[in-house]
């Protein structure tokens, strides 16, 4: 059986967000779509972050008055379109991160979720 990469899993396209926007947009994005998440990503494509609903917790009755930039997360954990399933599985499990941004260099390509991984295991077994 051919071993599965994130290239295969991903999302091709994900919601993204700039880090100059406003703290009250990424929480809408988030809301309206039904997403934890959103990668924060520069004009070029560059994943400078994430933000998360926990980041907006976080930041308490001040978020309103933040930009994405003030409360999100750059210490990010990111893996390429080439990283097998079975590690991607094995990092989320090990480090509780529900969202693994996909990189080439350093320009987002994708994002592979837990949803990700539940909707494959679901087709092969």
């Amino acid at each position: 059986m051919k071993k599965l990469t994130a290239r295969e899993i991903m999302i091709p396209e994900p919601v993204i967000i700039s880090p100059s926007d406003s703290v009250s947009r990424a929480l809408l994005e988030m809301t309206v779509r039904g997403i934890g998440g959103l990668p924060v990503v520069s004009d070029e494509g560059e994943l400078l972050g994430m933000i998360t609903h926990r980041d907006l917790i976080l930041a308490g009755n001040t978020a309103e008055q933040l930009r994405v930039r003030d409360i999100m997360s750059t210490r990010v954990v990111a893996i390429t379109p080439d990283t097998p399933v079975k590690k991607i599985a094995e990092m989320m499990r090990d480090t509780g991160l529900q969202r693994l941004p996909v990189v080439e260099g350093k320009k987002l390509v994708g994002l592979v979720t837990q949803s990700c991984l539940i909707r494959v295991l679901a087709e092969i077994l």
